[in-house]
């Protein structure tokens, strides 16, 4: 069973527009969902909450239209985003006191054990916590419910590297018995890289690709030269840039062919996006 489908997401505004989304993660996989800023990853994830109304396509979550049984679905969602305001002069127990009555299958004990996991202190004041500790807790309200489907926005963002650590393991854990599914988005492309089975890639509202993490970084070389062979790869390359020792550029696996004096390597997450952030720039270059 699929634990989310996507189908011809369409939303406009004065100056940007979504434009036939479609994404498909199946139950037991983790989906990281990458762009730059700007590119669609928080609307996406907002229209398929139905907290943004778009204009077309279809939505189902465990194989059930979504916007017919909303209600009964967001028992099996658990959702975070980056940057929620609570409210910020209650203690977070008084929040959860909130909270909790939204879910049928809230569960005390694992709510007490995230707390005590993310070291949190339900007597504290929201406007006492880290951005690290609050992402902590919109975490563990997000977890507490026994959801299916995990949808969190930057939900890594504000941690320190040994947290983000723990907290990845924490989702491959959720997700081993085959019976919950994660979609994440996420600027720090190396969490990813540890983590996630599929990736999901946005840019400028169009959905670039959506499939396994290994094809998707399969599909690209990184080249490396010197600066006269350049011309010989420009028209094939999806970006390049030059410095005083050569180039460097990215290109589709199967549009390269081998050059004398040209290295080529798997990119990581990270030089992907770079490149196809550089594609929006009218010339695709720049030189350092």
């Amino acid at each position: 069973m699929n634990a989310l489908e996507v189908k011809g997401l369409n939303k406009s505004y004065e100056k940007f527009h979504l434009k036939d989304v479609n994404i498909t993660l199946e139950l037991g996989y983790i989906m990281g969902f990458i762009g730059s800023n700007g590119a669609g990853k928080t609307t996406t994830l907002k229209s398929i909450l139905n907290m943004v109304h778009v204009e077309s396509g279809d939505i189902s979550i465990l194989g059930q239209n979504f916007i017919e049984h909303e209600v009964e679905l967001k028992q099996n969602i658990g959702y975070a985003f980056g940057g929620t305001d609570f409210y910020t002069k209650k203690k977070i127990k008084n929040i959860t006191k909130i909270v909790k009555r939204f879910f049928e299958n809230w569960d005390d004990n694992v709510y007490e054990q995230y707390l005590k996991k993310f070291k949190l202190d339900p007597d504290k004041k929201v406007s006492e916590l880290s951005e690290g500790m609050k992402v902590k807790y919109s975490l563990a309200l997000a977890l507490s419910h026994d959801a299916k489907l995990l949808l969190l926005d930057e939900p890594t963002s504000g941690l320190d590297p040994v947290a983000r650590d723990g907290l990845l393991e924490l989702f491959q854990e959720l997700v081993e018995d085959g019976t919950r599914s994660i979609l994440f988005s996420t600027h720090i492309t190396t969490d990813l890289e540890k983590c996630a089975d599929y990736i999901t890639y946005i840019n400028n509202g169009r959905i670039i690709d959506s499939i396994t993490k290994d094809d998707f970084i399969g599909k690209f070389y990184l080249l490396q030269g010197p600066k006269d062979k350049v011309k010989l790869l420009e028209s094939s390359m999806i970006a390049f840039k030059t410095n005083a020792f050569g180039f460097t550029g990215l290109i589709e696996r199967n549009r390269f062919k081998e050059i004398e004096g040209v290295e080529y390597a798997a990119p990581s997450l990270e030089e992907i996006m770079i490149y196809y952030a550089m594609k929006e720039d009218q010339n695709a270059e720049f030189t350092i």
